[in-house]
């Protein structure tokens, strides 16, 4: 005979006043965790008790029950209610709904204690989201459903934001597919589409890094931080109906903006306001542009303005400010870490003096008539204008002998300016983009670099080069005399005086981050140097520079003949013209080559890194691999060679960064070695890089590169 199944007995259930409840030593919670006891009075008060106490009669030597009742499991509960006993909110008679469990059990109090805390299942993440969801939907708001939760508003706000993801992957995530932080990841864009897209693309690589999601879904924006968007303003641009993706999960530095037509837009409809109201000053023109070119003045004579003093009241206010900063600083100067608002203010003065440091300049009518401006963005995003530079063709004109000025044209105190016939509004030139570099074409044959490739990166060189000769005056002056030499005993054409000149050489092709580079900093900083220092008169110039010492003379050499070092790459005349032939160019290239190892020029100290954007994006695909596998080994190459374009670029710029690879015209002449990483090292690709299922790589050759998003 089959033995029965005994059959289970659950302990009853009934209410027992408050006062008739004590805590047991036997619970087994001894550290707080989890939501406070003040949190759970609140919540009580609110909702009231959801779960019911686990007690146990208490009984007293001979096994009799007393009447009271002891809590192994429930001490937080039975915490809280005794506060609402205390603060009058509960009667201490207050029915209070228990399990009681029967005194003769084998199973211990600490052990009922154990269970009640480890068998109970934490509520999945994703869960909370929707509930969160779920409860806006109905109406409440951010702030009520973070006040229900004894929450923070911007703990709802990411929950809700994660809740918003595309339900396709929120179903990946509740099947431990993907990791929060992944999630997270993809809160940055609400288009779901674009989420699953990118979602797939990583399902066959190995690297599902977050930052790889985020770069993904915000490739094609412009980030907060960029000139533009600082310049325009977040409230501007989205008044105007932009769109910011933001992150609540990292410091995003502002978000990213989608719509860069309309950024453009806004940046230049401001310069152009800004440029209308610098025009009332009577310039005879403004160029306006978001950013301008390395050297854009140097062709261009600049004014010698007066510098404006401070009045005494902004003397007051000056010298007020500099001994608060001052006084603050010997206050907080031992402390490791700043308080906010002193810090705050210590901001608000040094943004205070820099405007009282930055004086206006005051010019000459006579010179603002025949002069210009350029209107900016600088790398913070403030508006920056260039007074005062004169073009050639309106440098004031005098008859032969010196005689007076030519006609159409009357004196004034102070110089010559236009006839009042010829006086007309100032020009406003609005920038344009540079234009598009040449096609690749869809052949993959190996083929010479473009011509307006060799001449940017052959524009980096030669500004790497001037700075090391400028350091090296030792080298300048065996340059110089080198020069000398030539035009002395070979007979160069006769001049006035001196011919011993040198002739600042300019850049007419160069990349966009060439006036960004180490190289044109250190250039621009030296002779901003030199330029404070030297006297404008020319006898004052002749008596100062005899009075220089020997050290200082040839350091100022050095600078001045670096000016003239010119290793650019051009297209030779061939056919007899004014310009430089081929020979020449070859000769030029040649003697550049001899001194850059003069100099110990390195492209790679220099700061020179290939990118997308200065190389990469500029070749075509054998190229690129060519480059990764000099670098890294042709494994790494294998690993790229089956991308589109666009993203072959941009992941051999991650794979050649560090690698001092650099391309043919950027190497030293007698250099075989181009990169210092071992050539069999091996790469993986990022996951969103690993399947381009689909792709035509003979058809992508004549895409342009994509715009960079930083």
């Amino acid at each position: 005979m089959a033995k029965a199944v005994q059959k289970i007995i659950l302990s009853a259930s009934r209410d027992i006043p408050f006062n008739k409840l004590v805590l047991s030593q036997s619970n087994v919670r001894r550290l707080k965790a989890g939501i406070s006891v003040e949190d759970l009075v609140e919540d009580i008060a609110r909702r009231g008790l959801l779960q019911s106490l686990n007690v146990r009669p208490v009984v007293d030597a001979e096994g009799a029950e007393t009447g009271q009742f002891e809590i192994p499991a429930g001490g937080r509960r039975y915490r809280a209610l005794e506060r609402l006993v205390r603060q009058k909110r509960l009667s201490k008679t207050a029915l209070i709904p228990c399990i009681v469990r029967d005194p003769n059990v084998e199973v211990s109090a600490e052990e009922d204690s154990l269970a009640e805390n480890v068998q109970r299942v934490a509520l999945h993440p994703l869960d909370q989201f929707r509930a969160f969801k779920a409860l806006y939907a109905k109406g409440a708001g951010e702030e009520e459903i973070a006040a229900r939760f004894f929450v923070a508003p911007a703990v709802v706000k990411q929950r809700l934001r994660l809740a918003a993801v595309s339900e396709k992957l929120l179903d990946v995530y509740a099947e431990d597919g993907m990791t929060l932080e992944q999630l997270m990841a993809f809160t940055v864009t609400t288009d779901h589409a674009r989420q699953e897209q990118v979602w797939e693309a990583l399902q066959q690589s190995y690297d599902k890094e977050p930052y790889l999601i985020r770069r993904q879904l915000t490739e094609s924006t412009v980030r907060g931080s960029d000139r533009r968007a600082r310049f325009v303003g977040a409230e501007a641009y989205e008044a105007a109906g932009g769109v910011i993706l933001r992150d609540l999960f990292e410091d995003d530095n502002g978000g990213w903006l989608e719509d860069i037509t309309l950024l453009d837009r806004l940046a230049t409809e401001k310069l152009a306001a800004e440029a209308q109201a610098i025009a009332t000053e009577g310039w005879k023109w403004i160029e306006v542009a978001v950013d301008f070119r390395y050297g854009h003045t140097s062709h261009l004579r600049q004014l010698d303005g007066v510098t404006l003093e401070l009045t005494p009241e902004e003397q007051m206010t000056f010298d007020a400010l500099t001994a608060e900063y001052a006084k603050l600083e010997g206050e907080y100067e031992g402390a490791d870490e700043l308080p906010d608002e002193v810090d705050a203010r210590l901001g608000e003065i040094e943004t205070a003096l820099t405007a009282l440091e930055n004086r206006p300049v005051r010019y000459e009518p006579a010179e603002i008539a025949r002069a210009g401006a350029f209107v900016s963005i600088d790398a913070d995003g403030q508006l920056t204008v260039d007074r005062g530079f004169v073009r050639p063709e309106d440098e004031p004109s005098m008859q032969a002998g010196g005689e007076g000025p030519m006609e159409g044209e009357t004196h004034e105190a102070g110089g010559t300016i236009p006839a009042a016939s010829d006086v007309q509004r100032t020009v406003i030139t609005i920038g344009a983009g540079e234009p598009d570099d040449d096609d690749d074409g869809s052949d993959d044959a190996i083929r010479p670099l473009p011509e307006r490739l060799v001449g940017e990166l052959t524009a980096h060189r030669t500004l790497a080069l001037r700075d090391a000769v400028a350091n090296n005056p030792r080298v300048a002056l065996t340059a110089l005399l080198h020069k000398l030499c030539l035009d002395t005993f070979q007979h160069s054409a006769p001049g006035a005086c001196l011919e011993a000149s040198v002739r600042h050489v300019f850049f007419p092709v160069q990349a966009a981050d060439l006036k960004d580079s180490p190289s044109a900093k250190a250039v621009a900083t030296r002779h901003e140097t030199w330029k404070a220092e030297l006297p404008k008169d020319d006898d004052a110039l002749w008596d100062w520079l005899a009075a220089l010492d020997d050290t200082r003379r040839v350091a100022l050499l050095a600078h001045c003949v670096s000016f003239g070092v010119n290793a650019l790459y051009e297209k030779g005349d061939r056919h007899g013209g004014p310009g430089v032939s081929a020979h020449g160019v070859q000769q030029r290239i040649a003697q550049a080559d001899r001194l850059a190892r003069a100099v110990g020029l390195d492209m790679v100290e220099a700061g020179w890194r290939p990118s997308v954007d200065n190389y990469l994006g500029r070749v075509i695909k054998p190229r690129i691999l060519d480059a990764v596998r000099e670098a890294k080994g042709e494994q790494a190459a294998q690993l790229i060679d089956h991308l589109k374009k666009t993203e072959m670029a941009k992941e051999a710029e991650r794979l050649l960064d560090g690698t001092g690879w650099l391309p043919e015209p950027l190497r030293p002449a007698d250099s075989e070695d181009v990169s210092n990483t071992p050539t069999d090292t091996v790469e993986e690709l990022p996951a969103f890089l690993a399947d381009c299922e689909g792709q035509d790589a003979a058809t992508d050759e004549s895409e342009p590169p994509p715009i960079a998003a930083e």
